[in-house]
């Protein structure tokens, strides 16, 4: 502070008393810079005028009135600096309007009722980490002893990637009560690879549960490995299948694969919000402690299973590390 001070000083002195104005202007707009980079403000500037002109003992009205021209220039810094800040603040809270308006469409327009049924419970939660969320899951009772699920992660953020979930809901409502999962993922892949961003992608799991045989079929769009937790020995099975995100080629085919479901068991989908959360410390979450949680709510309705979860890694979440979160459970309680 006590080097601008000098240098006001010495423009002070190069304007009332020297002999080159525009050098005087020309160091306005430096000192200007470096008030402005302090944080320094215009009544700041304005009370250190009146002390080096009273320092200085500059008691000439006329000098006075002269001196005000420097004054003047460098606070002309300060208001193109606050007109700047007002027009980003507006556009900040017309960008926070809309983002207002995605959400409330995204929650009207994604909105998934979760069915009842008697040989089976469903649970599922999705918490965005901002207004607009990037993760999505959908269930489609088929009215046959069928259910078909899907959870998606949007590769992108904000409005664009609602747009991305509300086109993925249109295609897997409108086509998805008949379609097996590797054929439903094909005609997803179109619809992405066709309305969407060049440079957003989609991961999704597809699930059909048949609820008479107890056989899950599914593929997979570049998403997390999916688990089966096995009550009667107390583990977990992974389960994947080979498939490229959704978006990426034009005429994907999706790998699809059969298993068989216990009574009892659990089907675990989730997002990465949950494989990849960073702790207090900045560290990735072992996943095994995600599965401690799982075994310890195992007799509980799936619903309160994915509550105690989310709850339990909201804990040991850094909360300036947030991402968009999604866990879906369905348990086969046919016993």
């Amino acid at each position: 502070m006590d080097d601008l001070v000098n240098k006001y000083r010495e423009i002070l002195k190069l304007y009332l008393y020297g002999d080159d104005a525009d050098k005087a202007f020309d160091w306005c707009q430096s000192f200007s810079e470096e008030v402005i980079e302090m944080d320094t403000s215009p009544e700041e500037i304005v009370s250190l005028h009146i002390d080096l002109l009273e320092d200085m003992e500059v008691e000439d009205g006329a000098l006075v009135k002269k001196s005000l021209d420097i004054l003047q220039e460098v606070i002309i810094s300060f208001g193109f600096t606050y007109r700047d800040y007002k027009s980003m603040m507006n556009k900040l809270k017309i960008h926070d309007k809309e983002m207002d308006v995605a959400s409330s469409l995204q929650e009207t327009m994604l909105k998934t009722e979760i069915p009842t049924f008697e040989t089976m419970e469903i649970g599922a939660i999705s918490v965005p980490a901002r207004k607009v969320s990037g993760d999505y899951f959908n269930i489609i009772d088929h009215k046959d002893g069928m259910l078909s699920f899907a959870v998606a992660d949007v590769i992108g953020k904000g409005i664009p990637a609602a747009i991305a979930m509300s086109m993925i809901k249109f295609g897997m409502d409108s086509y998805g009560y008949s379609q097996l999962p590797s054929d439903s993922l094909k005609k997803l892949n179109r619809v992405v690879e066709k309305n969407v961003n060049q440079n957003m992608f989609v991961t999704m799991f597809y699930g059909l549960y048949d609820h008479n045989t107890n056989l899950l079929y599914y593929s997979s769009a570049g998403h997390e490995p999916a688990l089966i937790y096995r009550y009667e020995t107390d583990e977990f099975e992974e389960i994947d299948s080979k498939g490229i995100v959704l978006g990426v080629k034009e005429h994907a085919r999706y790998e699809q694969k059969e298993i068989e479901i216990g009574d009892n068991d659990m089907i675990i989908v989730f997002t990465d919000g949950v494989t990849e959360l960073r702790k207090h410390d900045d560290t990735f979450i072992d996943f095994e402690d995600v599965k401690d949680m799982l075994r310890e709510a195992k007799d509980h309705h799936p619903q309160d299973i994915v509550q105690y979860v989310y709850e339990s890694l909201m804990r040991m979440q850094n909360p300036n590390k947030k991402d968009d979160l999604t866990l879906f459970i369905l348990k086969n309680n046919k016993n």
